[in-house]
Protein backbone atom coordinates (compact mmCIF):
# COMPACT_ATOMS: atom_id res chain seq x y z
CA UNK A 1 0.00 0.00 0.00
CA UNK A 2 1.28 3.34 -0.99
CA UNK A 3 2.29 5.98 1.78
CA UNK A 4 -0.50 8.02 2.62
CA UNK A 5 -0.64 11.66 3.18
CA UNK A 6 -3.81 12.76 2.06
CA UNK A 7 -5.71 9.95 3.64
CA UNK A 8 -7.16 6.84 1.70
CA UNK A 9 -9.49 6.78 -0.95
CA UNK A 10 -12.29 4.06 -2.60
CA UNK A 11 -13.52 3.49 -5.85
CA UNK A 12 -16.48 1.47 -7.08
CA UNK A 13 -16.64 0.65 -10.47
CA UNK A 14 -19.70 0.00 -12.63
CA UNK A 15 -19.82 -1.37 -16.38
CA UNK A 16 -17.36 -2.08 -18.84
CA UNK A 17 -13.94 -2.88 -19.37
CA UNK A 18 -13.03 0.58 -20.55
CA UNK A 19 -14.46 1.75 -16.90
CA UNK A 20 -12.21 -0.65 -15.20
CA UNK A 21 -9.23 0.31 -17.43
CA UNK A 22 -10.23 4.29 -16.41
CA UNK A 23 -10.50 3.52 -12.56
CA UNK A 24 -6.90 1.51 -12.89
CA UNK A 25 -5.92 5.00 -14.39
CA UNK A 26 -7.33 7.22 -11.37
CA UNK A 27 -6.01 5.47 -8.72
CA UNK A 28 -3.17 5.13 -10.07
CA UNK A 29 -3.34 9.28 -10.22
CA UNK A 30 -4.57 9.15 -6.78
CA UNK A 31 -2.01 7.54 -5.57
CA UNK A 32 0.49 9.64 -6.97
CA UNK A 33 -0.92 12.46 -5.42
CA UNK A 34 -0.39 10.77 -1.79
CA UNK A 35 -4.00 8.82 -1.05
CA UNK A 36 -3.72 5.02 0.13
CA UNK A 37 -5.85 2.30 -1.10
CA UNK A 38 -8.74 1.83 2.03
CA UNK A 39 -9.95 -1.54 3.40
CA UNK A 40 -13.50 0.39 3.40
CA UNK A 41 -16.01 2.19 1.85
CA UNK A 42 -17.65 3.90 4.88
CA UNK A 43 -14.48 4.69 6.10
CA UNK A 44 -12.05 6.07 2.96
CA UNK A 45 -11.17 10.04 3.16
CA UNK A 46 -11.91 9.94 -0.79
CA UNK A 47 -14.97 7.84 -2.59
CA UNK A 48 -15.13 7.62 -6.45
CA UNK A 49 -17.73 6.14 -8.22
CA UNK A 50 -16.98 5.03 -11.85
CA UNK A 51 -20.36 4.87 -13.78
CA UNK A 52 -22.03 2.90 -16.45
CA UNK A 53 -25.27 4.58 -17.97
CA UNK A 54 -25.83 1.59 -20.48
CA UNK A 55 -28.87 0.14 -18.93
CA UNK A 56 -31.02 1.98 -16.09
CA UNK A 57 -30.58 -0.40 -13.68
CA UNK A 58 -27.23 0.17 -13.34
CA UNK A 59 -27.81 4.14 -13.20
CA UNK A 60 -30.19 3.38 -10.54
CA UNK A 61 -27.89 1.29 -8.23
CA UNK A 62 -25.38 4.30 -8.28
CA UNK A 63 -27.66 6.61 -7.38
CA UNK A 64 -28.73 4.06 -4.10
CA UNK A 65 -24.80 3.85 -3.12
CA UNK A 66 -24.51 8.01 -3.69
CA UNK A 67 -27.66 8.39 -0.80
CA UNK A 68 -24.94 6.52 1.98
CA UNK A 69 -22.26 8.71 1.30
CA UNK A 70 -24.24 12.31 0.77
CA UNK A 71 -25.25 11.00 4.87
CA UNK A 72 -21.49 10.86 5.55
CA UNK A 73 -20.41 13.86 3.86
CA UNK A 74 -23.23 15.58 5.96
CA UNK A 75 -21.52 13.88 8.55
CA UNK A 76 -18.01 14.37 8.00
CA UNK A 77 -18.05 17.54 5.03
CA UNK A 78 -14.17 16.76 5.29
CA UNK A 79 -15.02 13.47 3.18
CA UNK A 80 -14.51 14.12 -0.58
CA UNK A 81 -17.29 12.64 -2.93
CA UNK A 82 -16.71 12.40 -6.71
CA UNK A 83 -18.78 10.88 -9.45
CA UNK A 84 -17.02 9.71 -13.20
CA UNK A 85 -17.80 8.06 -15.85
CA UNK A 86 -20.31 8.15 -17.91
CA UNK A 87 -23.54 8.50 -15.48
CA UNK A 88 -21.84 12.01 -15.06
CA UNK A 89 -21.50 12.74 -18.80
CA UNK A 90 -24.83 12.27 -18.63
CA UNK A 91 -26.46 13.80 -16.29
CA UNK A 92 -24.19 16.67 -15.31
CA UNK A 93 -25.13 19.57 -13.55
CA UNK A 94 -28.39 17.81 -12.67
CA UNK A 95 -26.18 15.36 -10.81
CA UNK A 96 -25.19 18.45 -8.48
CA UNK A 97 -28.40 19.31 -8.10
CA UNK A 98 -29.73 15.82 -7.64
CA UNK A 99 -27.00 15.13 -4.88
CA UNK A 100 -25.29 18.77 -3.59
CA UNK A 101 -23.08 17.06 -1.38
CA UNK A 102 -20.57 15.93 -4.66
CA UNK A 103 -17.25 17.95 -5.22
CA UNK A 104 -16.42 16.50 -8.07
CA UNK A 105 -18.74 15.24 -11.10
CA UNK A 106 -16.63 14.40 -14.40
CA UNK A 107 -17.20 12.73 -17.47
CA UNK A 108 -15.04 9.72 -19.08
CA UNK A 109 -12.65 12.29 -21.23
CA UNK A 110 -11.45 13.89 -18.20
CA UNK A 111 -9.99 10.72 -16.23
CA UNK A 112 -6.73 11.63 -16.81
CA UNK A 113 -7.49 15.28 -15.68
CA UNK A 114 -8.26 13.85 -12.05
CA UNK A 115 -5.31 15.53 -9.86
CA UNK A 116 -5.68 19.15 -11.52
CA UNK A 117 -9.72 18.93 -10.80
CA UNK A 118 -9.25 18.01 -7.26
CA UNK A 119 -7.29 20.61 -6.92
CA UNK A 120 -9.50 23.07 -7.79
CA UNK A 121 -11.76 20.98 -5.24
CA UNK A 122 -9.42 21.21 -2.12
CA UNK A 123 -9.35 24.99 -3.29
CA UNK A 124 -13.01 25.04 -2.42
CA UNK A 125 -14.64 24.26 -5.58
CA UNK A 126 -17.74 22.18 -6.52
CA UNK A 127 -16.25 21.17 -9.82
CA UNK A 128 -17.83 20.12 -13.11
CA UNK A 129 -16.18 18.71 -15.85
CA UNK A 130 -17.90 17.20 -18.74
CA UNK A 131 -16.91 19.26 -21.95
CA UNK A 132 -15.59 17.78 -24.66
CA UNK A 133 -11.88 17.29 -24.67
CA UNK A 134 -9.12 16.27 -26.74
CA UNK A 135 -8.07 13.21 -24.43
CA UNK A 136 -4.75 13.46 -22.65
CA UNK A 137 -1.89 10.95 -23.39
CA UNK A 138 -1.72 8.26 -20.38
CA UNK A 139 1.60 9.07 -18.34
CA UNK A 140 0.44 7.98 -15.07
CA UNK A 141 1.06 4.37 -13.96
CA UNK A 142 -2.59 3.13 -13.45
CA UNK A 143 -2.97 1.09 -9.81
CA UNK A 144 -3.46 -2.55 -12.05
CA UNK A 145 -5.91 -4.81 -10.07
CA UNK A 146 -3.61 -7.80 -11.72
CA UNK A 147 0.18 -8.19 -11.97
CA UNK A 148 -0.11 -10.68 -15.03
CA UNK A 149 -3.10 -9.23 -17.73
CA UNK A 150 -3.83 -5.54 -18.02
CA UNK A 151 -6.35 -3.62 -20.33
CA UNK A 152 -4.46 -0.98 -22.57
CA UNK A 153 -6.46 1.87 -24.27
CA UNK A 154 -5.45 2.03 -27.64
CA UNK A 155 -9.15 4.30 -28.78
CA UNK A 156 -11.38 6.34 -27.06
CA UNK A 157 -15.16 7.52 -27.77
CA UNK A 158 -17.34 6.06 -30.62
CA UNK A 159 -18.57 8.07 -33.75
CA UNK A 160 -21.28 5.65 -34.32
CA UNK A 161 -25.30 6.57 -33.50
CA UNK A 162 -26.83 3.21 -32.80
CA UNK A 163 -30.15 4.12 -32.03
CA UNK A 164 -30.51 2.38 -28.37
CA UNK A 165 -26.97 3.88 -27.44
CA UNK A 166 -25.82 6.43 -24.86
CA UNK A 167 -22.06 5.61 -25.64
CA UNK A 168 -21.23 8.52 -27.76
CA UNK A 169 -23.22 11.30 -26.17
CA UNK A 170 -21.19 10.39 -22.89
CA UNK A 171 -17.61 9.44 -24.31
CA UNK A 172 -17.27 11.84 -26.90
CA UNK A 173 -15.89 11.09 -30.96
CA UNK A 174 -13.30 8.57 -31.46
CA UNK A 175 -9.86 9.67 -29.96
CA UNK A 176 -6.93 7.35 -31.41
CA UNK A 177 -4.06 7.25 -29.83
CA UNK A 178 -0.89 7.22 -31.19
CA UNK A 179 1.13 3.93 -32.21
CA UNK A 180 4.03 4.65 -30.36
CA UNK A 181 2.77 5.42 -27.28
CA UNK A 182 0.36 2.17 -27.26
CA UNK A 183 3.76 0.24 -27.62
CA UNK A 184 5.56 2.02 -25.01
CA UNK A 185 3.52 1.24 -22.94
CA UNK A 186 3.21 -2.49 -23.29
CA UNK A 187 6.97 -2.65 -23.32
CA UNK A 188 6.49 -1.00 -20.18
CA UNK A 189 4.17 -3.58 -18.90
CA UNK A 190 6.30 -6.84 -20.15
CA UNK A 191 8.94 -4.92 -18.54
CA UNK A 192 7.15 -5.22 -14.99
CA UNK A 193 5.83 -8.93 -15.85
CA UNK A 194 2.99 -8.86 -17.45
CA UNK A 195 1.68 -11.67 -20.00
CA UNK A 196 -1.52 -10.55 -21.54
CA UNK A 197 -2.67 -7.53 -22.15
CA UNK A 198 -6.48 -6.96 -23.69
CA UNK A 199 -6.25 -3.69 -26.08
CA UNK A 200 -9.42 -1.61 -25.31
CA UNK A 201 -11.82 0.24 -27.59
CA UNK A 202 -15.72 0.71 -28.01
CA UNK A 203 -15.11 0.64 -31.77
CA UNK A 204 -12.03 -0.74 -31.92
CA UNK A 205 -12.22 -1.42 -36.00
CA UNK A 206 -11.80 1.96 -35.94
CA UNK A 207 -9.26 2.54 -34.78
CA UNK A 208 -6.91 4.90 -36.64
CA UNK A 209 -9.22 6.83 -38.80
CA UNK A 210 -8.51 9.99 -36.98
CA UNK A 211 -4.97 9.23 -37.19
CA UNK A 212 -2.78 11.33 -40.40
CA UNK A 213 -0.90 8.64 -42.58
CA UNK A 214 -1.75 7.26 -46.25
CA UNK A 215 0.02 4.68 -47.78
CA UNK A 216 1.66 5.03 -51.27
CA UNK A 217 -0.69 2.55 -52.50
CA UNK A 218 -3.72 4.39 -51.02
CA UNK A 219 -4.49 2.83 -47.91
CA UNK A 220 -4.71 3.87 -44.47
CA UNK A 221 -1.53 3.64 -42.90
CA UNK A 222 -2.75 3.40 -39.21
CA UNK A 223 -5.16 0.40 -39.37
CA UNK A 224 -5.91 -1.85 -36.16
CA UNK A 225 -4.43 -4.34 -38.06
CA UNK A 226 -1.06 -2.66 -38.85
CA UNK A 227 -1.29 -2.17 -34.94
CA UNK A 228 -1.91 -5.46 -34.08
CA UNK A 229 1.86 -6.40 -35.88
CA UNK A 230 3.40 -4.04 -34.50
CA UNK A 231 2.75 -4.80 -30.36
CA UNK A 232 3.07 -8.64 -31.64
CA UNK A 233 6.97 -7.80 -31.73
CA UNK A 234 7.12 -6.32 -27.76
CA UNK A 235 8.99 -9.38 -26.09
CA UNK A 236 7.77 -10.71 -23.03
CA UNK A 237 4.04 -10.35 -23.97
CA UNK A 238 2.84 -13.87 -24.58
CA UNK A 239 -1.13 -12.89 -25.18
CA UNK A 240 -2.70 -10.66 -26.91
CA UNK A 241 -6.61 -10.28 -26.62
CA UNK A 242 -8.95 -7.44 -28.23
CA UNK A 243 -12.18 -5.58 -27.91
CA UNK A 244 -15.20 -4.45 -28.69
CA UNK A 245 -15.39 -5.61 -32.63
CA UNK A 246 -18.20 -4.31 -34.68
CA UNK A 247 -19.72 -5.94 -37.95
CA UNK A 248 -19.54 -3.28 -39.78
CA UNK A 249 -15.88 -2.91 -39.81
CA UNK A 250 -14.50 -6.25 -39.15
CA UNK A 251 -12.36 -6.97 -42.19
CA UNK A 252 -11.00 -10.44 -43.01
CA UNK A 253 -7.63 -8.96 -43.38
CA UNK A 254 -7.57 -8.85 -39.46
CA UNK A 255 -8.78 -12.44 -39.16
CA UNK A 256 -5.74 -13.44 -41.21
CA UNK A 257 -3.47 -11.34 -39.16
CA UNK A 258 -4.93 -13.13 -36.30
CA UNK A 259 -3.98 -16.20 -37.96
CA UNK A 260 -0.68 -15.62 -38.51
CA UNK A 261 0.43 -13.50 -35.07
CA UNK A 262 0.87 -16.40 -32.53
CA UNK A 263 0.81 -14.10 -29.50
CA UNK A 264 -2.81 -12.87 -30.73
CA UNK A 265 -5.58 -15.64 -28.60
CA UNK A 266 -8.37 -17.49 -30.80
CA UNK A 267 -11.41 -15.32 -29.41
CA UNK A 268 -13.67 -12.49 -31.19
CA UNK A 269 -15.96 -10.21 -29.85
CA UNK A 270 -18.34 -9.47 -32.34
CA UNK A 271 -22.06 -8.18 -31.34
CA UNK A 272 -24.56 -8.78 -33.33
CA UNK A 273 -27.09 -7.42 -30.83
CA UNK A 274 -30.45 -8.68 -33.20
CA UNK A 275 -30.89 -11.74 -36.06
CA UNK A 276 -33.54 -9.58 -37.78
CA UNK A 277 -32.74 -7.13 -40.71
CA UNK A 278 -35.36 -4.59 -40.04
CA UNK A 279 -34.28 -4.47 -36.41
CA UNK A 280 -30.68 -3.94 -37.84
CA UNK A 281 -31.66 -1.32 -40.08
CA UNK A 282 -33.76 0.41 -37.04
CA UNK A 283 -30.69 0.13 -35.04
CA UNK A 284 -28.46 1.69 -37.59
CA UNK A 285 -26.06 -0.83 -36.89
CA UNK A 286 -25.36 -0.64 -41.20
CA UNK A 287 -24.94 -4.24 -41.36
CA UNK A 288 -27.60 -7.32 -42.12
CA UNK A 289 -27.49 -11.01 -40.62
CA UNK A 290 -26.22 -12.28 -43.86
CA UNK A 291 -23.45 -10.02 -43.69
CA UNK A 292 -22.66 -11.33 -39.70
CA UNK A 293 -22.72 -15.12 -40.79
CA UNK A 294 -20.54 -14.93 -43.11
CA UNK A 295 -17.65 -12.94 -40.63
CA UNK A 296 -18.68 -15.90 -38.78
CA UNK A 297 -17.78 -18.19 -41.63
CA UNK A 298 -14.64 -16.64 -42.25
CA UNK A 299 -13.35 -16.65 -38.88
CA UNK A 300 -14.06 -20.26 -38.49
CA UNK A 301 -12.37 -20.93 -41.82
CA UNK A 302 -9.34 -19.09 -41.20
CA UNK A 303 -9.22 -19.96 -37.65
CA UNK A 304 -11.24 -23.14 -36.59
CA UNK A 305 -10.56 -23.26 -33.15
CA UNK A 306 -11.80 -19.92 -31.82
CA UNK A 307 -14.11 -18.81 -30.07
CA UNK A 308 -17.09 -16.51 -30.92
CA UNK A 309 -18.76 -14.27 -28.27
CA UNK A 310 -21.56 -11.54 -29.28
CA UNK A 311 -23.74 -8.83 -27.32
CA UNK A 312 -27.34 -9.04 -28.22
CA UNK A 313 -30.80 -7.15 -27.70
CA UNK A 314 -34.32 -8.20 -26.77
CA UNK A 315 -37.07 -6.03 -27.03
CA UNK A 316 -36.04 -3.29 -29.01
CA UNK A 317 -38.80 -1.15 -29.52
CA UNK A 318 -40.79 -2.66 -32.77
CA UNK A 319 -39.90 -5.98 -32.58
CA UNK A 320 -42.02 -8.84 -32.87
CA UNK A 321 -42.22 -12.38 -32.17
CA UNK A 322 -41.54 -13.36 -35.32
CA UNK A 323 -38.22 -10.90 -35.28
CA UNK A 324 -37.15 -12.21 -31.63
CA UNK A 325 -37.61 -15.81 -33.49
CA UNK A 326 -34.85 -14.88 -36.03
CA UNK A 327 -32.85 -13.78 -33.11
CA UNK A 328 -33.09 -16.99 -31.63
CA UNK A 329 -32.43 -18.61 -34.81
CA UNK A 330 -28.99 -16.97 -35.56
CA UNK A 331 -27.79 -17.94 -31.73
CA UNK A 332 -28.84 -21.74 -32.51
CA UNK A 333 -26.98 -21.63 -36.08
CA UNK A 334 -24.25 -19.85 -35.31
CA UNK A 335 -23.56 -20.88 -31.58
CA UNK A 336 -21.48 -18.87 -28.99
CA UNK A 337 -19.10 -19.70 -26.71
CA UNK A 338 -20.43 -16.85 -24.75
CA UNK A 339 -23.35 -14.39 -25.62
CA UNK A 340 -23.91 -11.08 -23.32
CA UNK A 341 -27.61 -10.74 -23.31
CA UNK A 342 -29.81 -7.93 -21.87
CA UNK A 343 -33.63 -6.44 -22.79
CA UNK A 344 -33.23 -2.94 -24.29
CA UNK A 345 -33.19 0.07 -21.84
CA UNK A 346 -34.25 3.51 -23.30
CA UNK A 347 -31.34 5.57 -22.52
CA UNK A 348 -31.85 9.51 -22.36
CA UNK A 349 -30.70 11.16 -25.53
CA UNK A 350 -31.11 8.26 -28.12
CA UNK A 351 -33.51 8.16 -30.60
CA UNK A 352 -34.84 4.56 -30.09
CA UNK A 353 -36.18 5.86 -26.33
CA UNK A 354 -38.55 8.23 -27.79
CA UNK A 355 -40.37 6.04 -30.32
CA UNK A 356 -43.85 5.09 -29.80
CA UNK A 357 -43.74 1.11 -30.03
CA UNK A 358 -42.19 0.15 -27.34
CA UNK A 359 -41.75 -3.19 -26.01
CA UNK A 360 -43.62 -4.22 -22.63
CA UNK A 361 -41.63 -4.92 -19.86
CA UNK A 362 -43.37 -8.52 -19.18
CA UNK A 363 -42.61 -9.18 -22.94
CA UNK A 364 -39.09 -8.40 -22.43
CA UNK A 365 -38.01 -10.32 -19.55
CA UNK A 366 -39.78 -13.57 -20.67
CA UNK A 367 -38.05 -13.20 -24.16
CA UNK A 368 -35.09 -12.81 -22.09
CA UNK A 369 -35.20 -16.14 -20.22
CA UNK A 370 -35.52 -17.80 -23.43
CA UNK A 371 -32.83 -16.61 -24.78
CA UNK A 372 -30.48 -16.89 -21.61
CA UNK A 373 -31.80 -20.66 -22.21
CA UNK A 374 -30.83 -20.91 -25.62
CA UNK A 375 -27.06 -19.44 -24.88
CA UNK A 376 -26.32 -21.78 -22.07
CA UNK A 377 -27.35 -24.72 -24.23
CA UNK A 378 -25.13 -23.91 -27.23
CA UNK A 379 -22.54 -22.77 -24.77
CA UNK A 380 -22.35 -26.28 -23.12
CA UNK A 381 -22.55 -27.44 -26.44
CA UNK A 382 -19.46 -25.61 -27.49
CA UNK A 383 -17.42 -26.25 -24.36
CA UNK A 384 -18.11 -30.61 -25.17
CA UNK A 385 -15.15 -29.76 -27.74
CA UNK A 386 -12.46 -29.22 -25.27
CA UNK A 387 -13.49 -32.40 -23.51
CA UNK A 388 -9.98 -34.84 -23.29
CA UNK A 389 -8.21 -32.11 -25.01
CA UNK A 390 -4.85 -30.43 -23.68
CA UNK A 391 -5.23 -26.67 -23.15
CA UNK A 392 -2.92 -24.34 -22.47
CA UNK A 393 -3.88 -22.24 -19.46
CA UNK A 394 -2.37 -18.59 -18.21
CA UNK A 395 -3.12 -19.22 -14.23
CA UNK A 396 -4.94 -16.21 -12.94
CA UNK A 397 -5.48 -16.60 -9.30
CA UNK A 398 -6.94 -19.17 -6.85
CA UNK A 399 -10.30 -20.51 -6.99
CA UNK A 400 -11.97 -19.23 -4.22
CA UNK A 401 -14.60 -21.70 -3.52
CA UNK A 402 -11.62 -24.16 -3.43
CA UNK A 403 -8.13 -22.75 -2.29
CA UNK A 404 -6.61 -26.26 -3.71
CA UNK A 405 -7.65 -24.95 -7.38
CA UNK A 406 -6.29 -22.61 -9.79
CA UNK A 407 -8.08 -20.87 -11.85
CA UNK A 408 -7.19 -19.13 -15.37
CA UNK A 409 -8.40 -18.90 -19.17
CA UNK A 410 -7.62 -21.07 -21.77
CA UNK A 411 -6.73 -19.06 -25.18
CA UNK A 412 -10.01 -19.10 -26.61
CA UNK A 413 -11.08 -17.29 -23.29
CA UNK A 414 -12.65 -20.44 -21.70
CA UNK A 415 -12.71 -20.59 -17.58
CA UNK A 416 -10.69 -23.24 -16.33
CA UNK A 417 -10.13 -24.68 -12.73
CA UNK A 418 -7.27 -27.85 -11.99
CA UNK A 419 -5.49 -28.84 -8.60
CA UNK A 420 -2.31 -26.67 -8.09
CA UNK A 421 -0.03 -29.25 -7.38
CA UNK A 422 3.01 -27.34 -7.87
CA UNK A 423 2.11 -24.79 -10.40
CA UNK A 424 1.30 -21.08 -9.39
CA UNK A 425 -0.16 -17.66 -10.54
CA UNK A 426 1.73 -16.35 -13.77
CA UNK A 427 2.60 -20.10 -14.92
CA UNK A 428 1.29 -21.40 -18.44
CA UNK A 429 -0.14 -24.70 -17.62
CA UNK A 430 -1.20 -27.59 -20.14
CA UNK A 431 -4.10 -28.66 -18.49
CA UNK A 432 -6.15 -31.96 -19.80
CA UNK A 433 -9.99 -31.09 -19.57
CA UNK A 434 -11.89 -33.75 -17.98
CA UNK A 435 -15.20 -32.09 -17.26
CA UNK A 436 -17.46 -29.47 -18.71
CA UNK A 437 -19.92 -26.75 -17.98
CA UNK A 438 -21.63 -24.12 -20.34
CA UNK A 439 -19.08 -21.55 -18.92
CA UNK A 440 -15.96 -22.91 -17.43
CA UNK A 441 -13.94 -26.02 -17.88
CA UNK A 442 -12.40 -28.33 -15.33
CA UNK A 443 -9.06 -30.20 -15.22
CA UNK A 444 -5.77 -31.86 -14.61
CA UNK A 445 -2.37 -30.10 -15.44
CA UNK A 446 0.10 -32.63 -17.39
CA UNK A 447 3.56 -32.51 -18.52
CA UNK A 448 4.25 -29.48 -21.40
CA UNK A 449 4.72 -32.35 -24.32
CA UNK A 450 0.51 -32.72 -24.38
CA UNK A 451 -0.30 -29.50 -25.28
CA UNK A 452 -0.19 -30.94 -28.99
CA UNK A 453 -3.31 -32.44 -30.00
Amino acid sequence: MAQSTRGTYWITTFGCQMNKADSERMAGILELMGYAQGSAEDQADLVLYNTCTIRDNAEQKVYSYLGRQAQRKRENPQLTLVVAGCVAQQEGASLLRRVPELDLVMGPQHANRLESLLTQVESGQQVLAIDEHQILEDITTPRRESGLCAWVNVIYGCNERCTYCVVPAVRGKEQSRLPGAIRLEIEGLAAQGFKEITLLGQNIDAYGRDLPGISSEGRRQHTFTDLLQQIHEVEGIERIRFATSHPRYFTERLIRACASLPKVCEHFHVPFQSGDDELLKAMARGYTADRYRRIVAQIRQLMPEAAISADAIVGFPGETDAQFRRTLALVEEVGFDLLNTAAYSPRPHTPAADWPNQVEEAVKVERLQELNALVEQTARQRSGRYLGRTEEVLVEGVNRKDPGQLMGRTRSNRLTFFPAEGHGVGDTVPVRIEAIRAFSLTGRAVPRAALVR
